[in-house]
């Protein structure tokens, strides 16, 4: 029995920037944002509450990124589930790489109060490969 690994993101965070959207050649919507998760601690030594944030970057395709386009934008609070996937490309002869969570579901958490968006949508992406090699 072969033993298949893991790979599953789940965040919870509000986003940075509005969402970049373009167009895949084949016509597919493609969504890029940043999003913030924070921690806090209490520093043992000196009592003090500590915070640290972390920025992901996120993409969204097909039905999912159109629906990022419409209703989400930078301050919106998500949940999302997804996986990690590195990409590469070549840039003045130099490989560079970057490391996303590619989103397969989402979930807004504002409330109306904040944002004229609904209260909570989740959206289930069916699984499929992504066109990012």
């Amino acid at each position: 029995m072969s033993a298949k690994g893991v790979n599953k993101v789940i965040l919870v965070g509000n986003v940075g920037t509005d969402p970049e959207i373009k167009q895949m050649p084949n016509g597919n919507a493609v969504a890029n944002l940043s999003l913030a998760t924070s921690d806090s601690w209490k520093d043992k030594n000196s009592g003090e509450q500590q915070e640290r944030t972390e920025w992901h970057r996120v993409v969204f395709f097909n039905r999912l990124a159109e629906i990022v386009a419409q209703y989400v934008n930078k301050g919106s609070k998500l949940y999302l589930e997804g996986k990690l996937q590195t990409r590469n490309w070549e840039q003045d002869g130099i490989t560079k790489y970057s490391t996303e969570i590619v989103a397969n579901e989402m979930q807004m958490l504002d409330s109306k109060a904040q944002s004229e968006k609904p209260k909570s949508t989740k959206i289930k992406m069916p699984k499929m490969e992504s066109p990012i090699a």
